[in-house]
């Protein structure tokens, strides 16, 4: 048995789902499984230092929808027709792939439906497409739907992906949940560990903060965290840390017109383990997004022992098993009373301990099972 993994395209800097890949590669390995990773050939982009803006992103199209089919359809022939390989597109947005790969014998993981959704005009999706997106996306879709085998991250993937589908798949294939598994290390730090981190980025280490992480799509809701504070009044004294992306003009205006500009603390890009320290650190993890595929910082707060603060939008509640307090993602009030209740230590602790159960379920070893039934050992009804 082989298995070959179809990465995304490098300059694309697709960071996150480069990890993923990873992370199934390393499984895989482990489990004595041949594998190797095919990625897209790069050649029209070799001039392109950004592949995600103007003549980049056409050049880049290049690479991916006309070079690379060609490409896989050559490095198959090269290798033979063999009915022991197994090939699987780690990321849906390189569905098309699937039209130049042994059907029988593919398969692929389908993370989120937000931007084929947005496509369609759902407004719940929180992704605009332009003209030529709403054109690739539905494309995606198209060849998506008609593949034999499909992980889809969370339940609510599955459930948009059928609805997308006009409510159904057919008994030739086999879509099933596998949730993502952690792609790191997350644990509680010391705070002898902690301490340096934080003075290093200018978090002093006795003032208490809410952490939110990720990145400055509106989709995240951070302005949530502004209001939530601003709610909050006198009856709590601490800072808001964002860790991802910078905040955006619409952001600090806002901070500033609230009069919470000096109690802002951005950490852009954090390594891991600054990541680790923030998490450990913070008061509790606030993640209010309006649409999410997952949510892994969910399940990363849980295990480094942080209390969570969520929407209540699935798949939040879904991710976190329940070991959440999960609010409307508008109610400001609703989040910041949920915060002071965490005071309360019985609370708190009963939250902490029951993040750290719910992440029992993410260990990659459980991941790499569920995948190595699917691609190797489930066969769809012929």
């Amino acid at each position: 048995m082989h298995i070959i993994l179809i990465a995304n395209y490098k300059p694309d800097k697709q960071e996150s789902m480069e990890r993923f890949t990873q992370m199934l590669y390393r499984g895989f390995i482990a489990s004595g499984i041949t594998t190797e990773i095919w990625y897209p050939a790069v050649f029209f982009g070799r001039a392109i230092s950004d592949a995600n803006t103007g003549v980049g992103k056409w050049l880049g199209y290049a690479d991916k929808w006309i070079l690379y089919p060609v490409v896989l359809r050559i490095k198959q022939l090269k290798r033979g027709k063999k009915k022991t390989d197994k090939f699987h597109i780690c990321d849906h947005s390189n569905a098309p792939y699937l039209a130049h790969l042994p059907a029988l014998q593919s398969s692929i993981t389908c993370h989120d439906v937000l931007a084929i959704r947005g496509a369609f005009g759902y407004a719940d999706a929180y992704c605009t497409a332009s003209r030529f997106g709403k054109i690739l996306q539905k494309w995606i879709l198209k060849n998506l739907t008609k593949a034999r085998k499909i992980a889809t991250v969370s339940e609510l993937t599955l459930k948009q992906l059928v609805q997308l589908n006009n409510g159904q798949h057919s008994k030739i294939q086999k879509w099933q949940v596998i949730p993502n598994a952690f792609n790191d290390h997350f644990e509680p730090l010391t705070d002898e560990m902690i301490i340096p981190i934080l003075q290093k980025w200018s978090i002093p280490f006795d003032k208490p903060f809410i952490l939110h992480v990720g990145s400055a799509l509106p989709r995240k809701n951070r302005i949530l965290l502004l209001n939530m504070v601003n709610a909050l009044g006198p009856r709590w004294d601490g800072n808001i840390c964002f860790a991802g992306q910078p905040m955006d003009t619409v952001l600090r205006t806002h901070a500033n017109t609230l009069g919470l500009e000096n109690r802002i603390v951005e950490v852009i890009k954090p390594a891991a383990q600054v990541l680790l320290a923030l998490y450990s650190r913070c008061e509790a993890f606030v993640f209010p997004s309006y649409s999410e595929g997952f949510g892994w910082p969910v399940i990363e707060a849980q295990a480094c022992a942080t209390p969570v603060l969520a929407s209540n939008i699935e798949p939040m509640p879904e991710v976190s098993g329940g070991a959440a307090i999960h609010l409307h993602p508008d109610d400001a009030l609703g989040f910041a009373n949920a915060l002071l209740s965490l005071k309360n230590i019985e609370t708190r602790n009963r939250y902490i301990q029951m993040g750290l159960e719910n992440t029992k379920r993410f260990e990659p070893q459980i991941m790499i099972n569920a995948y190595l039934n699917l691609l190797i050992f489930s066969e769809p009804i012929n």
